[in-house]
């Protein structure tokens, strides 16, 4: 490749839409436009380095017996209704009728049309199991597209799915896909860590995500460096430790007090002088057909990912001010447990040892002091109902943890019957009795590859890839390309190394050194190959390591050797 010849617009300003380092590298290194909020194009090297990353992920898949397909990116409405999933997607999904009046959506993810598949073409044990997968476009309409390629409304992604006749089969089909999503980012030169996770709305028991540490990342992780326990903070246990903090000393009597214009934790524990663990806070919630009060210590986080889990629930949304109202008395912001009735009140364990605590009076302007649990409220059930916190305990080992933003770039689901069930989908076992074939599901956002690789591997002056994922693995930079020498020994070495198979560029644009060298080092190309007159007569050429920015000098009959031991490793 010639650089006179591509086309690689690199800017010198940061565009002004970009908010991570990754959008503004990708932007500036000539890699993608944006065409409107959440759509981008990949111009050529961006696209490389996107073919590059597929590859790695089918190759992989292939190693474990997985077969690939291609599955329609357009999907009947009529087998997410099936399965329910259809209203518990919502607007995320992009629903449209066609000419014919019937409800179509843009897939976001294919579990129902795979399962579809299966149900039609397998009859007996004999047919399992298989995995297939597919590398394909999904599309979700995102409330709020940010970051560039890492949340956007338009994305590449490789999902798989494996049929089982068994959970033990589903167990063993799980394992060498999570194997091989580890043997994937390694190869990407990515600093992952898997961790626990909640299965959300795909269903199934167990999940994992595999998660990049960054500090723009949207999901948390809680990290544990004496154990290694990994988990999303939305399944990270909390350890119900609080008894030594339960206050025994006499309390006063229970009192009602103003509080105008103090709805919020932060506003009322700053009105009445309190830290916020004083406080209980009460949520109401609507919860599959049916309204119910959460209650968490003031400096908690609800959970919503626990609750669901822990009440075996499908659906659980906020109440809307207007449902608060009728269900405690009290409008948004004021509820509280003393008096609640006729509905279930759950409570976080911390909850259980508050003593002489606040809460909302369930009227307007108005909380109430010195409640205790059980004495002032009841509580129908305890359970771990919070998120956790840097400062609890590891639920492992009781050591300490630290909570990190982190990208997500895959997901993998036991999903077990989930879809099968729904979806009818049975096969013939050796006795001729019909029984659900096993699912497991596991996803790679291969557009996140690239933006966590750029995220966590650059410098001030642009992007390091490693070998396996960059555009180009050399650059050659002729300083003086009107020397006859220079030109004609530039001209050897990038031939040379094409003959070669090594995925090189020439720099032969009429352009300065300085300009020149910053283009490449912005692009991040992991080795430079510099030839100028100075070195040159002495017979060297230099090479540069991006990734140190280390540079030698090396002899002309040497370079091809000493790049391909870079290059191969």
């Amino acid at each position: 490749m010639r650089w006179s010849n591509a086309f690689i617009p690199t800017l010198k300003e940061e565009p002004q839409e970009a908010e991570a380092i990754s959008h503004k590298l990708m932007m500036r290194a000539g890699l993608i436009r944006r065409l409107s909020a959440g759509a981008y194009t990949y111009l050529p090297f961006g696209y490389k380095v996107l073919e590059k990353a597929t590859r790695i992920v089918a190759e992989e898949m292939n190693k474990t017996g997985a077969q690939q397909i291609l599955m329609p990116a357009l999907q009947p409405a009529e087998l997410w209704k099936q399965t329910g999933r259809y209203d518990v997607i919502g607007e995320v999904m992009i629903k449209f009728n066609d000419r014919h009046g019937r409800e179509v959506a843009l897939g976001p993810t294919h579990e129902e049309v795979v399962t579809d598949l299966a149900k039609n073409e397998v009859r007996s044990y004999k047919d399992l199991p298989f995995t297939l997968y597919q590398i394909q476009t999904k599309f979700r309409d995102e409330v709020r597209p940010r970051f560039g390629i890492i949340r956007s409304c338009e994305f590449i992604m490789k999902d798989a799915y494996s049929f089982d006749v068994d959970v033990d089969g589903m167990e063993r089909s799980y394992k060498k896909m999570y194997d091989a999503y580890c043997r994937i980012f390694e190869r990407c030169g990515l600093p992952y860590v898997p961790v626990e996770a909640d299965p959300g709305l795909m269903g199934g028991a167990v999940s994992h995500e595999f998660m990049i540490p960054c500090e723009i990342g949207e999901d948390r992780i809680v990290l544990c460096a004496e154990c290694k326990y990994a988990a999303s903070t939305e399944v990270a246990e909390t350890v119900d430790t609080h008894a030594d903090t339960a206050n025994d000393a006499p309390r006063e009597k229970m009192k009602e007090i103003s509080t105008p214009n103090t709805s919020t934790v932060k506003d009322v524990s700053a009105f009445l002088g309190i830290s916020a663990e004083k406080l209980v806070k009460t949520l109401i919630y609507f919860a599959d057909g049916r309204y119910i009060a959460i209650l968490v210590r003031g400096d908690h986080e609800v959970n919503e990912a626990k609750i669901k889990k822990t009440l075996n629930l499908t659906n659980l949304t906020m109440a809307e001010k207007d449902a608060v109202k009728r269900v405690t008395g009290g409008p948004l912001g004021f509820s509280g447990p003393v008096g609640l009735s006729g509905l279930p009140v759950y409570a976080d364990f911390a909850v259980k040892y508050v003593r002489s605590a606040v809460c909302g009076s369930n009227k307007a302007d108005y909380h109430i002091m010195n409640v205790s649990p059980g004495t002032d409220f009841r509580v129908d059930r305890y359970f771990d109902a919070r998120t956790i916190t840097a400062d609890d305990k590891c639920p492992k080992c009781g050591g300490t943890i630290d909570i990190k933003n982190s990208i997500e770039l895959g997901h993998t689901f036991k999903l077990g019957t989930k879809y099968t069930a729904a979806l009818n989908a049975k096969f013939l076992d050796k006795d001729g009795k019909e029984k659900l074939m096993v699912m497991g599901c596991y996803g790679i956002g291969i557009n996140r590859i690239l933006a966590s690789m750029v995220e966590t591997s650059n410098d001030a002056f642009g992007i390091i890839w490693p070998v396996s994922l960059a555009p180009c693995e050399v650059v050659v930079i002729p300083l003086n390309k009107d020397d006859n020498d220079v030109r004609t020994v530039s001209e050897n070495i990038y031939n040379t190394l094409a003959e070669k198979r090594i995925d090189v560029i020439i720099d032969d644009r009429e352009k300065s050194p300085g300009i020149k060298f910053k283009d490449s080092d912005l692009v991040g190309f992991p080795f430079q190959i510099i030839i100028g007159k100075k070195f040159l007569s002495q017979g060297l050429v230099e090479i540069k390591i991006r990734k140190s920015n280390i540079s030698s000098q090396v002899k002309i009959d040497q370079v091809i050797d000493k790049v391909l031991e870079y290059v191969r490793g």
